[in-house]
């Protein structure tokens, strides 16, 4: 139970205290400034307190959005205000700074001095929500006149849609989707259960796709829709009744993942049942994902937090998108999560788990090229002075192991601006060819992984505060996924590719996790974790000696990236699965694919 402080004297016939504790807060009385500090003092540490001034008149939406969004230390509406635990202090100070013995702690006041303090007070949105101090009869009766010609209702469904979305999730899904999302919140259903049931569904998908019958196809087509469906109303049950919380971060930031990369292994082994191995093409779309991913996630790093963040083209962009039909059709050519995920499930539906390969990897290179092309371009036209923040970020998602690491600190340190990802787009090239090009078991590729150990450590051995080293970490995930990939493949040993795959995802959790971590204000993973795991050098040079030495011994390979992944897998997912169900963990929320 959350406490409300209604600080000063009270208003007859309010309905006030009765909808404060409709959401949950315990109400109690301040006729002065003092009084107020007194309860303040007698309220457990660990809970949220509000305050609340009597004359508040509003909607009950208005409260909620400022009084009982947890992601925020503190948040405030006019006549409202809310501390978390973290924030106590700095309320406690503030409401002692109220002078005078009729002084009333009133909450505006108090958030305009927490504000002084230095405090982050946050003040959502209310758009057309009423929330005013009436300090009249007069204007009392406005207000609820106010409130009376608002449908609060279609405002909480309109906005547990999120504003920036795909056109199919916004035409196809959010329509009916929202519905849902509030069915659920009447039942007393959680985000975290609508996302687990999304997963579950995914999963049985998959399973469907693993028969290899078109009965089997069909319905995993249908699952795979029902569970985007579930994917968007956890969101919006989340923003209909403010239900944030660690475990749900975690959750929706990893889940998605999950359930495609699933549906891709379920596509795999039901081609196998028909004779038709597509393994290599199941790998390589969860390949040119997840690189797709790292570019939009260092990009984003890199660029956000920049002083003079300007670019012609970025302004070109911005004027694109106030054009209506152009913001769709640009939204569209990325294959977005919901245009992709239609896709998927329609081509299983009527077609083959080949096609629907073939299909999903020219839609994402064709969507690869067209971010990542405008994202140089804004790059390179943009006058921008990155900060160590964000040249931690991208070492951080270079993910540099023990090798790597100690080549940057003893190595040379190259000058020039685009020598980072020209140095690492190089080691990254000569591996990958070198992979492609040399025989199996041939030691050239051994002698390619080392040259690439190396310059991975050159390209990091400098902050990475150069236009265009946002590319580094994207060009060591094609690298490092890239050459298991292909030397999977060309071993041609039972079982190696669905080993590969596994290991690939083991790997690519780690990378998304890390991600999740940046955004969320608490740094990469532990470096314990990154030198158990090898970095990304260290774990290339691993699978390059494993398929030099047992590529002509048959399962011999097999086993060995399996036990790999295993290992990798084990390693990430526990540390992964204690920080987030700690309760220092941050409360990341993904607003929305960016790819």
């Amino acid at each position: 139970m959350s406490t409300a402080i209604l600080t000063g004297p009270p208003v007859p016939g309010s309905p006030l205290e009765g909808d404060l504790r409709s959401l949950g807060f315990d109400v109690r009385s301040a006729a002065d400034a003092e009084e107020t500090a007194k309860l303040l003092d007698a309220t457990p540490a660990g809970e949220r307190v509000a305050l609340v001034d009597p004359r508040f008149v509003g909607h009950v939406h208005s409260l909620r959005l400022a009084l009982t969004d947890p992601r925020f230390p503190a948040a405030a509406a006019p006549g409202a205000l809310t501390a978390q635990p973290e924030a106590r202090a700095a309320l406690a100070r503030a409401v002692r700074g109220a002078t005078g013995p009729d002084a009333v702690a009133g909450p505006d006041a108090v958030a305009a001095a927490l504000d002084a303090d230095g405090a982050d007070v946050r003040r959502p949105e209310l758009g057309s929500l009423v929330a005013v101090v009436a300090t009249g009869e007069d204007e009392r009766e406005r207000a609820r006149a106010a409130v009376a010609a608002v449908d609060e209702e279609a405002v909480r469904l309109r906005t547990a849609v999120k504003s920036r979305d795909g056109f199919f999730t916004t035409f196809c899904v959010s329509p009916y989707s929202r519905y849902l999302a509030r069915w659920c919140a009447r039942r007393g259903f959680t985000p975290n259960q609508v996302t687990t049931a999304s997963l579950i569904t995914a999963l049985i998908a998959a399973g469907c796709a693993a028969t290899g019958t078109r009965g089997g196809y069909v319905a995993a087509g249908v699952l795979l829709l029902l569970s985007f469906v579930l994917d968007c109303t956890d969101g919006q049950l989340a923003r209909y009744s403010l239900q944030y919380s660690t475990m749900g971060a975690w959750l929706d930031a990893t889940f998605d993942r999950a359930k495609e990369y699933a549906y891709y292994a379920g596509l795999a082994l039901g081609a196998a049942r028909s004779g038709d191995d597509v393994w290599a093409l199941a790998l390589g779309a969860m390949v040119l994902q997840t690189c797709r991913h790292v570019v939009d996630f260092s990009f984003n790093e890199a660029n956000h937090d920049a002083e003079s963040n300007t670019s012609p083209t970025a302004a070109l962009s911005d004027k694109l998108d106030s054009v209506g039909w152009t913001v769709w059709v640009r939204r569209m050519i990325v294959l977005p999560i919901g245009e992709r995920w239609a896709m998927i499930a329609v081509l299983t539906a009527v077609t083959t788990p080949r096609i629907v390969f073939y299909a999903l990897l020219v839609g994402c290179a064709l969507a690869a090229l067209y971010t990542t092309a405008g994202r140089v371009l804004r790059s390179l036209t943009r006058k921008a002075r990155r900060t160590d923040r964000a040249a931690q970020a991208l070492a951080d998602l270079a993910d540099s192991g023990p090798v790597a690491q100690a080549v940057a600190a003893r190595g040379p340190r190259l000058k020039g601006a685009w020598t980072a990802p020209a140095v690492a787009a190089v080691g990254a090239v000569a591996l990958v060819v070198a992979a492609l090009t040399q025989p199996v078991g041939s030691r050239q590729v051994i002698i390619a992984a080392v040259l690439y150990a190396v310059l991975s450590g050159t390209a990091v051995a400098r902050p990475l505060k150069g236009a265009l080293d946002w590319l580094v970490p994207p060009a060591f995930r094609a690298a490092e996924y890239g050459a298991v990939l292909i030397l999977a493949a060309r071993s041609e040993v039972d079982g190696a590719l669905p080993a590969a795959f596994g290991l690939v995802s083991a790997v690519a959790y780690h990378h998304y996790d890390t991600v999740y971590r940046i955004r969320g204000g608490t740094g990469a993973p532990p470096q314990w974790l990154v030198r158990t795991i090898g970095g990304h050098e260290g774990r290339t040079l691993v699978v390059v000696v494993l398929t030099t030495l047992l590529a002509t011994q048959n399962t011999d390979l097999t086993l060995a990236l399996t036990a790999l992944a295993v290992a990798v897998a084990l390693v990430v997912l526990t540390e992964s699965i204690r920080f987030w169900v700690s309760s220092g963990a941050p409360a990341v929320h993904d607003e929305g694919e960016p790819a």
